[in-house]
């Protein structure tokens, strides 16, 4: 996932639901309407779905895998149609997940299984009316669906649990990459190779490289609005938190995170840090107006097809961190929900979630888009995945991090999406605009705390 720009629907249906007690949807303010595990579908019963996916929001190998899967699926389960959608009333990729599925809740007709964003966790599971899927169809089946012969990474399995319950299967995430072209900085006298493990060793290398071009060289996908996912890693890095881990106090404006945003603006002081929007910068690095870009590994097979297309080695690192500290990734993405309260949809859409988050799935999603094999063994000697591992150096950091990735952490109560824009607009004034850091970040934590105080 990535460009979270436009957020103005996502708070408008926050506060409609929020307005309303959420009384169109019932039970759903409760999280769960189930009672017990719900039945099999008869072999002759047909059933149709809707599945809402951010994914077909994006054109090209997003899009056409998803679709290709989709068309799998209902080949293998001949009675389950899948209507697959985008999110409803646009917007930039990932930012509309929850707001898309609560302006068609309210005019009754939500999706059946959705793909909603890590950070939107907390809502989903205690306002928007995802059901527990552990309740619907069993703690059993639940480990069972992640486990099998490739079993889920350990840090990946749990990511959508919410107190003691599975309300969401993890599907497509990242961690925190570093591409870069390896050609820009062999022009620029560097090694392909170059140890870009620090954020003082990456500043050191971009002045290379911008003394040569004469422009920035650095595009930092957390620094924008809509990173804040992996600028959460990028503070914890540092030693510094967004939100203590009682879930109670904001913690953005805290010593430890106002040195990690001024590291990020002393970047952009030195030259070496663009201003640029997420289309900007995936633009840039494509298209050779930047050398490195600091993103999701989502973007991956489109930086492969320009770097093939424009004759350029795109090569990728890990997170940098700060000094001797170890970088500690979070992830990125989403995982699927069951918003139905019809048991037979409930169970056609516990069949395609199980599907598409097996083998076969990763095995196109991994290849096809970028995004982490979450059944990591399938990248092992064996796997099915091995062979294309062994020739895509490229998925070596963003995997290596899963083994110490920490979860993106999603803000309570109803005002998560204006507690993450109030830190976005925070950290782009500080790093793009010169704003004095200790009373911008201390002012946007005040304000934070304001409204998840009530």
């Amino acid at each position: 996932m990535f460009a979270h720009r436009a957020r103005a629907l996502a708070l408008t249906a926050v506060a409609a639901v929020a307005a309303l007690g959420l009384s169109a949807c019932g039970a759903a303010s409760t999280g769960s309407t189930a009672s017990a595990v719900i039945p099999e579908l008869k072999a002759d019963q047909k059933v149709d779905i809707t599945f809402e996916s951010y994914n077909l929001a994006q054109a090209g190998v997003w899009s056409d895998t998803i679709n290709g899967l989709v068309a799998d699926f209902e080949k293998a389960h001949p009675n389950i149609t899948v209507h697959a959608q985008p999110p409803q009333g646009g917007g930039a990729v990932g930012s509309n997940t929850i707001g898309s599925v609560q302006t068609q809740l309210l005019a009754g007709h939500a999706p059946d299984v959705a793909q909603l964003t890590f950070d939107g966790l907390d809502f989903a599971a205690t306002q928007l009316g995802a059901q527990p899927i552990s309740d619907l169809v069993g703690q059993d089946a639940v480990d069972q669906a992640l486990g099998g012969a490739h079993p889920f990474h350990p840090n990946a399995k749990h990511l959508a649990d919410w107190n003691g319950k599975t309300y969401g299967i993890p599907y497509v995430f990242s961690t925190p990459v570093l591409f870069y072209n390896a050609t820009a900085l062999e022009k620029a006298g560097l090694p392909a190779n170059v140890d870009l493990s620090t954020w003082d060793k990456v500043e050191a290398a971009a002045k290379v490289v911008s003394a040569k071009t004469g422009k920035p060289s650095i595009d930092v996908a957390c620094t924008s609005i809509g990173g804040n996912w992996c600028m959460q890693g990028i503070f914890k890095s540092n030693g510094a938190s967004v939100l203590s881990d009682d879930r109670k106090t904001i913690q953005f404006g805290s010593d430890a995170a106002v040195d990690t945003v001024t590291k990020m603006a002393e970047l952009t002081k030195d030259g070496v840090l663009r201003n640029a929007d997420s289309n900007s910068q995936l633009e840039g690095l494509a298209k050779g107006d930047s050398t490195f870009l600091l993103q999701s590994s989502a973007v991956q097979g489109m930086l492969m097809q320009a770097a093939a297309k424009g004759g350029w080695q795109l090569k990728a690192a890990g997170m940098p961190g700060f000094g001797s500290r170890p970088a500690v990734p979070t992830n990125s993405g989403s995982a699927l929900f069951i918003l139905s309260s019809d048991p037979a949809k409930q169970r056609a859409g516990w069949e395609f979630i199980k599907f598409m988050t097996s083998d076969h799935a990763y095995e196109q999603i991994s290849t096809k888009i970028g995004y982490l094999p979450l059944r990591t063994s399938l990248t092992q000697p064996g796997g099915s995945l091995y062979d294309w591992a062994q020739k895509n150096p490229l998925l070596a950091p963003n995997l290596a991090q899963l083994d110490r990735l920490q979860p993106w952490v999603s803000y309570p109560g109803n005002s998560y999406v204006q507690v993450d824009d109030i830190l976005g607009k925070a950290i782009e004034a500080v790093v793009y605009y010169g704003k004095d850091p200790k009373s911008t970040m201390q002012d946007a934590q005040k304000r934070a705390q304001d409204l998840i105080a009530h």
